[in-house]
């Protein structure tokens, strides 16, 4: 068996095989529906209504959905460099660093001066996380999937040493949990009663702001490019190391903004978890999303959909809500295939 390169592929079968996918996916959490001893149909019915059945229940979903636009919007633009950044946890904590340092009374500023300013230099944290990886690769080759994968880890020892230290509140009982943000740091929220706050209108400005950038500038083409052949891109004369340093500020600065919005927006302070995983479940949504910053919303949405949706529905049916880890894996996985055979075709030889 060996693959062979497709020539550009019709819109129907762009859309055909992503489709395809999405099926697979149901008919194998069928299967484990079945298994669990529930209705297939009746479990998927109430999963839908937990996420998207009411007022309350959409507006979780959004909730959910917002860090996992920026993270998957951060893995996408690497992505389409390859860069492959697998460390956008860990930049989602680095931002959320930031907002918890200067939103707890550093800066007696207004809030309309003060949020702008957390969140840019929380960007700048993200970013500057990443670049020590970026530089690796570009410098001496080192490869960055180990070395943002680890930084995972790393930042996750550091938030807990902070909040074991310098940032634990003195009046937490003890809980390692830091300081809340003072009011004017705080993001407010859309509907009054509802925890759906303004990161998530941050979040769609980021997402068609990367898509302008892709589609219409030098550097998205020069991205792009790199992304597709480095070597040629090379070859026509563009600095490829110095458009992965680039591509890797955007991404970094990307998923760390999920962690002010967390924090600034939902949370109010930072703990240890923080993100119960937005970092690699941004993987899952970037390519369900094929790489494209606009379909990154929408996938975001499916998958925090499904987690949403799998809680009420696990209270309700009886079938663990460990089916919407499955599912989101499943998905991943079928999505993955469903990008290779668009891509390439399957030769017996």
């Amino acid at each position: 068996m060996r693959l062979e390169p497709k020539p550009a592929p019709s819109l129907a079968t762009t859309l055909l095989y992503p489709v395809g996918a999405i099926a697979v996916t149901v008919l194998i959490a069928s299967l484990l529906v079945l298994a669990a001893g529930a209705n297939p149909l009746s479990v998927f019915g109430l999963v839908l209504k937990g996420a998207a059945g009411s007022q309350f229940a959409l507006m979780e979903t959004l909730t959910r959905a917002t860090p996992l636009v920026f993270t998957g919007l951060a893995v996408a633009v690497a992505f389409r460099a390859k860069l492959w950044n697998i460390g956008a946890e860990a930049q989602l904590y680095a931002g959320a660093i930031v907002t918890v340092v200067l939103g707890t009374g550093a800066l007696p500023l207004p809030a309309f001066i003060l949020l702008p300013l957390i969140a840019i230099f929380a960007a700048l944290a993200g970013a500057m996380l990443l670049l020590g990886p970026a530089v690796l690769k570009v410098r001496f080759g080192v490869d960055e999937v180990v070395t943002t994968l680890l930084l995972n880890f790393v930042m996750l020892l550091f938030v807990s040493m902070l909040l074991e230290g310098v940032l634990k509140d003195p009046m937490g009982l003890g809980w390692p949990q830091s300081q809340k943000l003072i009011a004017d740091a705080r993001l407010p929220r859309i509907i009054t009663g509802r925890r759906l706050h303004y990161g998530f209108v941050l979040a769609l400005v980021c997402a068609v702001s990367v898509w302008f950038v892709m589609k219409k500038t030098t550097l998205g083409y020069e991205m792009r490019a790199v992304g597709h052949n480095p070597e040629a891109a090379r070859f026509a004369g563009m600095p490829v190391n110095l458009i992965l340093i680039k591509t890797a500020l955007i991404s970094g600065g990307l998923a760390a903004l999920g962690g002010f919005s967390e924090v600034a927006g939902l949370k109010g302070n930072l703990t240890l978890d923080l993100s119960p995983g937005f970092g690699y479940s941004g993987i899952v949504v970037a390519m369900l999303a094929m790489l494209n910053p606009l379909g990154v919303i929408v996938a975001a949405i499916f998958v925090a959909g499904i987690f949403v949706g799998a809680d009420a529905m696990s209270r309700t049916a009886g079938v663990p809500s460990y089916i919407a880890n499955v599912m989101v894996a499943t998905a991943l996985l079928t999505m993955v295939t469903a990008i290779m055979l668009t891509r390439y075709r399957v030769r017996w030889r």
